[in-house]
């Protein structure tokens, strides 16, 4: 476990209207404003909550 993968992650659309638990990971994730790209470590956490934004987030090439 000596390499920390990375996943890159790009929020395309607003938590405006979503439910308080997707307005979370999308808070938990670090995104502060649309379009903005953060790059967050693979782990069972972070991968769960990008599957319950799904919609929302798009995952970009390392």
């Amino acid at each position: 476990m000596s390499e920390n993968k990375t996943i890159k992650i790009k929020l395309i659309k607003s938590g405006i209207g979503r439910m308080k638990s997707h307005k979370l990971c999308i808070k938990g994730l670090g995104f502060k404003k649309l379009n903005q790209t953060v790059a967050v470590q693979d782990t069972p956490s972070n991968r769960g909550m990008i599957n319950k934004i799904s919609d929302m987030v798009e995952i970009q090439d390392n």
